[in-house]
């Protein structure tokens, strides 16, 4: 059964970030019609609809996946489309007549048990940060992020900037898991320079609700590094915590780390 689909105006946050695959003129020479929203906002978009179905308890132990396969822009209609199955949700976002991503979400019966903290080594980012490859994202790495704080003000931006409709996250001070899976991006760009670099996808599973007034770390092991169609690729498994205690979100975070197109400009 269909749930009403969810529309939203995007909004690419990121255009002054370190990160030029979401500035216009760099886009523009990978072949895109300009910079694009990112994947973390989308799935961000896609969270709306299972917070619809189930609620907090989607937040508390659900799970979700997101594969992006085109650039949603940043002003354009993305429609978040949701159709309800014995699995759970399978999620798709179209803009301007493309199919941009799709995905999945569920929601367990009982919760399974977090990983145990020990099991995530916690380092801190790295002091200098060198260019990424194969050697600076060597497989079985771990890495840190800035630890960072939840702050009033900063939620009111995130739900704001995320065109987050869902009265929950306000009046709750819960942590929108949009916001805790871009911690994933932040693992990566806190320990190695990134010029211009894709999202590709994240299989998540709900450990926990973070508020206002938390900090929030992760704990992330390279577990893949490979070449596919001529892009680099990276692979993490990525725990979110909150106030170095308390887990979060569990994702593989899958990105191009260096697409074809910046290694035949250098």
């Amino acid at each position: 059964m269909p749930l009403p689909p969810y529309h939203v105006s995007a909004h690419n946050t990121a255009k002054a970030s370190e990160n030029k695959i979401h500035d216009d003129a760099t886009a523009r020479r990978f072949g895109f019609k300009g910079g694009f929203v990112g994947g973390v906002n989308v799935y961000a978009y896609m969270a709306h609809q299972p917070v619809a179905l189930w609620g907090r308890a989607w937040l508390e132990r659900g799970t979700g996946a997101a594969r992006f396969m085109k650039p949603v822009y940043d002003g354009a209609i993305a429609e978040v489309a949701a159709v309800e199955d014995a699995d759970g949700l399978a999620l798709s976002v179209h803009s301007q007549d493309v199919l941009c991503a799709s995905g999945r979400a569920g929601l367990p019966r009982v919760a399974e048990p977090p990983p145990a903290l020990d099991d995530f080594k916690a380092v801190p980012p790295r002091t200098e940060r060198r260019p990424a490859d194969e050697a600076s994202l060597a497989v079985g790495d771990w890495l840190g992020m800035i630890p960072l704080p939840l702050t009033a003000e900063a939620h009111a931006r995130d739900l704001a900037d995320l065109r987050e409709t869902d009265p929950l996250y306000a009046r709750e001070a819960i942590v929108h898991p949009g916001s805790l899976l871009r911690c994933c991006n932040w693992v990566l760009s806190h320990n190695v320079i990134l010029p211009a670099w894709i999202h590709m996808g994240s299989t998540v599973r709900n450990l926990g609700v973070g508020h206002v007034g938390d900090t929030l770390t992760v704990r992330a092991r390279i577990t893949r590094n490979y070449q596919h169609k001529g892009h680099k690729w990276v692979e993490l498994d990525a725990l979110v915590v909150a106030n170095e205690t308390k887990p979060l979100l569990r994702a593989t975070h899958v990105a191009i780390y260096q697409p074809r197109q910046a290694a035949e400009a250098a």
